[in-house]
């Protein structure tokens, strides 16, 4: 496995209101903005399907590969490789924290990390701040939770 980018934050929002902002792939595009449209094929559930597609890249499709109290991974398949997103929430004493990694399996990971690596290591703080920012905005809207 080769990692390509992580990113660690803690945030005032519940983990409810992380899972709440994950689970509505149609506005990953507000704050991910590296993603020009998301498609969930059914509910947000272990094994579920989609289709995302990044600006200025061909669409990919992804399965919800593991969801927990705690976590939710989805994985791309490219050619010969596995594209993998483990997004992670932890409630403390000092707040949710919040992680982001980006890795990569397979034969081929080397080469698709040499091609996307760059982009998503530079995006994954700017993306992983957003979020937070839209999930401790979603805690303070009455009626979100």
């Amino acid at each position: 496995m080769t990692q390509i980018a992580a990113a660690h934050a803690v945030s005032t929002a519940a983990p409810a209101d992380f899972f709440a902002v994950w689970a509505d792939m149609a506005t990953w595009p507000e704050w991910n903005a590296d993603t020009e449209w998301v498609r969930l094929d059914g509910p947000f559930a272990e094994g579920a399907t989609g289709t995302l597609k990044p600006k200025g890249g061909p669409k990919v499709a992804f399965v919800i590969e593991k969801l927990t109290g705690e976590e939710f991974v989805d994985v791309s398949r490219l050619f010969g490789a596995r594209l993998i997103f483990a997004h992670r929430v932890v409630e403390t004493a000092a707040g949710t924290e919040v992680s982001v990694t980006i890795s990569m399996t397979g034969p081929l990971r080397r080469l698709w990390s040499a091609l996307m690596g760059g982009g998503l290591a530079d995006s994954v703080h700017r993306d992983l701040a957003a979020l937070v920012e839209t999930a401790e905005a979603r805690r303070a809207v009455p009626g979100t939770r």
